[in-house]
């Protein structure tokens, strides 16, 4: 099973950058964006064999998050439940016969860490719902975790220690969710893996310069860790100030006596 997880930083711009040429040419089991910037309506995608399913945020032109999966999951739903989280499009969760796939688009601290008290208290709320799906069937997490790690995890780490993505309370958030369960599928396979990013600045030529950070994951529930068989960065695909990441998993069912491929339907909470 193949999976893609892309912050696209716009899907209607990424659109006319090469989007659809990369997702015909990967040909994912399942495929999903953050950061889609879009309401209901406002782009009409043509993917044949795929289901189609897009969290908006309520604010225009901002934040969402979309799935598109050649199998109609059992369940599909949107956000984690709790309100004061669920105005800005940033989860959807997709039940299969063996596991949960969640796709996230975690809060930015913001310019100053202006949302940083905010971001604690997601973090918190976000590691409880992945405790609770946790509970009832192996998961997987993908998205734009807006965080770096380990000062592997990003070009310059001294001189980012307390800036958005790199300070210390958010670095210690994922430790601590890593921690109750999880695995970071890329650093399961690369543990010393250097100048491996997926996000660059659009400023001071960082991309050419490969000046980057990684803060898009593939994660995994601990008991089907031994099931990850590749992950990948494709560092060279653009379009986006983020590049895809990829993941390769073996032995988990779709669904219960799967017969042939289910396509057509578009679901959202736009």
């Amino acid at each position: 099973m193949k999976l893609i997880s892309w912050n696209v930083n716009g899907l209607r711009a990424v659109y006319k950058k090469g989007f659809m040429e990369f997702f015909k040419e990967i040909d994912a089991d399942i495929f999903c964006i953050q950061e889609t910037k879009m309401q209901e309506g406002q782009i009409k995608l043509d993917l044949e064999g795929y289901e189609q399913y897009f969290n908006c945020a309520i604010r225009k032109g901002y934040s969402g998050t979309a799935v598109f999966s050649k199998i109609k999951p059992k369940n599909v739903t949107y956000g984690i439940g709790l309100e004061e989280h669920d105005q800005e499009g940033r989860v959807i969760t997709l039940e299969f016969e063996d596991f949960y796939l969640i796709n996230c688009y975690t809060p930015n601290s913001g310019r100053e860490l202006a949302r940083l008290d905010y971001r604690m208290l997601w973090e918190e709320d976000f590691k409880k719902y992945l405790k609770m799906l946790d509970e009832k069937k192996p998961i997987i997490v993908c998205g734009d975790l807006n965080v770096a790690h380990k000062e592997i995890d990003l070009k310059n780490p001294k001189t980012n220690r307390k800036n958005a993505g790199f300070t210390d309370e958010e670095r210690e958030k994922m430790t601590k969710l890593i921690e109750t369960g999880f695995t970071d599928t890329f650093r399961y396979l690369y543990p010393d893996k250097e100048n491996s990013y997926t996000w660059w600045s659009y400023m001071g030529h960082a991309r050419e310069k490969n000046v980057g950070w990684r803060i898009d994951y593939f994660l995994t529930s601990n008991r089907i860790k031994t099931k990850i068989e590749e992950a990948y960065i494709f560092d060279k695909v653009l379009g986006s100030d983020h590049c895809p990441i990829g993941l390769e998993v073996g032995g988990l069912k779709w669904l219960k006596n799967l017969k042939g491929k289910q396509s057509g339907f578009i679901g959202s909470l736009c």
